[in-house]
């Protein structure tokens, strides 16, 4: 396997800690389990087997299949779905290392498409011994673009390494990537012994946080009792290719933006930054829906609505910082809530300052400052009382500052119908449960007012599969077929008086 590249700065402080050191890996005899719909990716599947056959020790291949597979002597083919979804495949393996449980010192599940090297077994078997019981070495997926770079898919959306996770096991430096999905994970023998006591192991198709596809691979830790860690110090040893390579360049991170990263983690591992997050970003509803996306890229619905002499602006939430950079570089002084000191390293680099607190540090610490204009974008329906959040922040605002808020549109009948579609509930059901406030356009008034605030205006964004209908949808539609709504609210009238 191809190596990471150097990190150099924090990361490589922490690489120097581990020694780098070769052994017998302990292994006699392991099980493979591939999953391997139809036959598009059978390139892939031969050049993982060969990889297999490789290894300095007895490995067992069994390809699990929706159709039969002649793939050479020593590999064994079961076809069958596990349910008439066709995206149950994956949930064949269980079965499979369920009756085998007692035979074999390492368990490897993967998709057809995922290539693990002797280089990453050998490094999970050094590491699984340093770790607690409830806590499993995971891996990276990464992938190459036409011209050589690397990029990490599982890096999108939601998905973000947690500060509070960092760690440290022996020599090693570990933490957590919220995204547990890799395609693929690893199981030592006394491992799968203790997903199998859970009950939460051998069970039928289903899906929650993930989709069907991704929560075959991800059961292990979200309902046996492990936590995935990846050790940040030995990233290159924890790394596996997706060789599609199918969202290179589309979906991800770039290898500058993961090693800024790791350096941030590094830093928290080093005491240098604290181990904060603003708030749990991500809702408890089916896949993560509404969960704060980290990774946003600059809205110029936004950026048009700050006002053209705003010279200090405070972001709350500022997470890859796509907006707070564009702002700093058009020479505006941006001051950021973060979300985390990890995923908004990138800002932090361009210019803007970082106040790193949660949600109800931020605003003392940030008392007896003024700003010219508030961002609070894809926020307000993750925090627990967005009416505190307004008003605690509003106290920071020069007379007559905007605030100026986005969120998702959930009264809109393009999410109604999806529910009907997919026969699932995704409409938040209270904080508790869900994680995030239910938001339309008549709510997010309503808590302006409440917060002493008058929503001037509220833009209707459409729903991406109408954005070509832009500017021709009847006003009286808007609220209806909008995606997403950026509003704009300022302090009433009357106190604005009173503070002047």
């Amino acid at each position: 396997m191809e190596d990471n590249g150097n990190y150099g700065g924090p990361v490589a402080e922490l690489c120097e800690t581990v020694p780098s050191r070769r052994r017998d890996i302990g292994v006699a005899k392991a099980l493979v389990a591939i999953a391997s719909y139809g036959s598009g990716n059978d390139a892939y599947l031969k050049r993982m087997i060969a990889e297999y056959r490789s290894l300095p020790f007895d490995v067992d291949i069994v390809v699990l299949s929706n159709i039969d597979k002649t793939l050479g002597p020593g590999v064994e083919t079961r076809v069958g779905l596990p349910s008439r979804n066709p995206w149950s495949l994956p949930f064949a393996h269980k079965p499979l290392f369920a009756e085998r449980a007692s035979a074999y010192d390492l368990f490897i599940y993967s998709e057809d498409d995922i290539l693990i090297g002797a280089r990453a077994i050998a490094a999970f078997l050094e590491v699984a011994p340093l770790l607690r019981d409830d806590e499993i070495a995971g891996f990276l997926r990464f992938e190459t673009t036409p011209d050589g770079r690397r990029t990490y898919p599982d890096a999108h959306g939601r998905y973000h390494w947690d500060p509070t996770s960092v760690r440290t096991r022996g020599p090693l430096t570990l933490a957590r990537f919220t995204n547990d999905h890799a395609a693929c994970y690893m199981l030592t023998r006394a491992q799968l012994g203790r997903a199998l006591a859970s009950g939460g192991f051998a069970v039928k198709p289903h899906a929650d946080r993930y989709d069907l596809l991704c929560t075959a691979a991800t059961d292990p830790y979200t309902q046996c009792g492990f936590a995935k860690l990846i050790p940040i110090s030995r990233l290159d040893d924890f790394t596996v290719h997706h060789m599609s390579n199918k969202y290179a360049g589309k979906v991800g991170v770039d290898e500058t933006e993961m090693r800024r990263q790791l350096a941030a983690l590094a830093d928290i591992a080093r005491g240098r930054r604290p181990p904060l997050r603003l708030l749990d970003a991500e809702t408890r509803l089916p896949e993560g829906v509404y969960s704060r996306d980290f990774y946003e890229p600059a809205a110029p619905e936004i950026l048009r609505l700050v006002p053209p002499q705003a010279a200090r602006i405070l972001s709350v939430g500022c997470a890859s910082g796509a907006t707070e950079i564009a702002l700093a570089r058009a020479g505006v002084a941006v001051t950021a809530a973060p979300m985390d000191p990890v995923s908004s390293r990138a800002a932090a680099e361009a210019g803007v300052e970082m106040c790193d607190a949660d949600l109800a540090t931020a605003p003392r610490r940030l008392a007896g400052r003024r700003f010219d204009a508030l961002l609070m974008l894809n926020l307000l329906h993750l925090t627990p009382d967005p009416v505190a959040a307004l008003t605690a922040f509003r106290a920071l605002l020069a007379p007559g500052a905007p605030v100026i808020l986005s969120c998702p549109n959930m009264a809109s009948l393009p999410a109604a119908l999806r529910q009907i579609r997919i026969r699932r509930l995704e409409t938040p059901l209270g904080f508790e449960k869900s994680g995030a406030h239910f938001t339309s356009a008549g709510q997010v008034a309503r808590w302006c007012r409440q917060a002493g605030l008058t929503l001037e205006t509220a833009r209707f964004i459409p729903h991406p599969r109408l954005a070509s209908y832009d500017g021709r949808i009847p006003r009286i539609a808007q609220p209806w077929l909008a995606a997403d709504i950026i509003a704009v609210a300022r302090r009433a009238a009357a106190e604005t008086r009173e503070r002047a």
